[in-house]
Formats: C-alpha cells, structure tokens, sequence
C-alpha cells in the first residue's frame, strides 16, 4: 500500500478576477431578488417600479462586468486544477464555462431588447441608454418570454455550477473551489485525512 497526500496548489486567480467573480454573484442575487420580491407590492406603485429600475441597472452592470472578467482572463491566466483532473471533466467546465458567460450577456441584452420595444427608456444610473430597436409590443411580449424562459434557466445554471465546485472540493479534494476563494484553504486541506491508494 502506498499512502499518498492529495497536494493542492497554493496559488489561485488573481485578486482581480476573485473580486470580479463574487461581485458578479452578488449582482445576480440581487438581480434575482429584485425582480422576484417585485410583486409583493402593487404594481404600479413607487416601489414595485423601483425595483425593476434596479433589476435592470444591476442587470446591465453585470453585462458590463463579463467584459472585464473575459479581459481579466485574457490578462492572468487561470492557475492550473491540482491534482489535474480528467480531460471530460476540464472540458465539461469549459462548457459550463461558456454556457455561464453566454447567460450573462444574453440575459441583459435581452432586457434592454425588451425595454427598447416596449418604447421606454433604458435607465442606467442616471443616464438614458440609448434604445437598440424600434418600440414593437408584440415583439417586446416575444423578447419578455424569453428573457423570463432563460432567467428560469439561469437558476439551474447557477446551482449546477456551485454544485459542482463544492463536488470538487468535497469529493475530489481538487483546488477548483479554492482557487477562487479570497483566501487559499490551505489549513483545511492539510487538515483533511491522506488519502490512501493501491500502487
């Protein structure tokens, strides 16, 4: 019998692309929230509109956020999974990858799609974004159903991508998780039990 310690890299992302991360899940609960919690108040009133002025703000902001992050990996490269998984599950979370980027920046896009048809301005901050198309309200109902389609989705996508880091982490002892994270986890993966293998 050989015994064998799982050793995980100490480096992670840089503190940039940490930071951008967690703030684009922050954004997103947010995001979700706003628009759920929306219909506890009378629509039309102060504070229901007020909440979809918000949704769609924090919505164009993470639209935004995506372009930095895909610059901030083109800038620090993402630090290597150790121990090295598999090549189906490496291009599996690449697949996730760019299903996760794809939600982000059709989700917003979708919403300024949908504001722009409905005639309304599109605020952000202050400013008046300018309208994409021109007001159509049978289009405007057609773009609504299918942003409210993919948001459903992006409930899926969201959970299966937590899941599967916490799967890594748990499971697999992998760094995957700990990469991310604003600090290394190095103390509670030398704490976790060797790992023993057949030679």
């Amino acid at each position: 019998m050989q015994t064998r310690r799982t050793n995980c890299a100490r480096s992670g992302y840089h503190p940039l692309s940490i930071g951008a991360h967690w703030l684009t899940l922050i954004l997103l609960v947010a995001v979700y929230a706003l628009i759920e919690l929306r219909g506890v108040f009378p629509k039309g009133s102060v504070p229901h509109d007020l909440m979809k002025t918000w949704h769609f703000m924090l919505g164009l902001t993470v639209f935004g956020l995506v372009f930095a992050r895909l610059a901030l990996r083109q800038v620090f490269r993402a630090p290597p999974i150790e121990p090295t998984p598999p090549g189906w599950q490496l291009r599996l979370a690449m697949a996730m990858h760019v299903a996760l980027y794809a939600f982000l920046t059709v989700m917003p896009l979708l919403g300024w799609l949908a504001l722009s048809a409905k005639g309304k301005p599109v605020p952000f901050f202050g400013l008046d974004l300018p309208a994409l198309i021109a007001p159509d309200k049978t289009l405007a109902k057609e773009i609504e159903e299918i942003h409210e389609t993919i948001g459903v989705l992006g409930y899926f996508l969201i959970g299966l991508h937590a899941a599967a880091a916490l799967f890594h982490d748990y499971f697999l002892r992998d760094d995957t998780l700990r990469r991310m994270l604003p600090w290394r986890g190095e103390a509670r993966s030398a704490a976790r039990p060797e790992r023993v293998t057949s030679p």
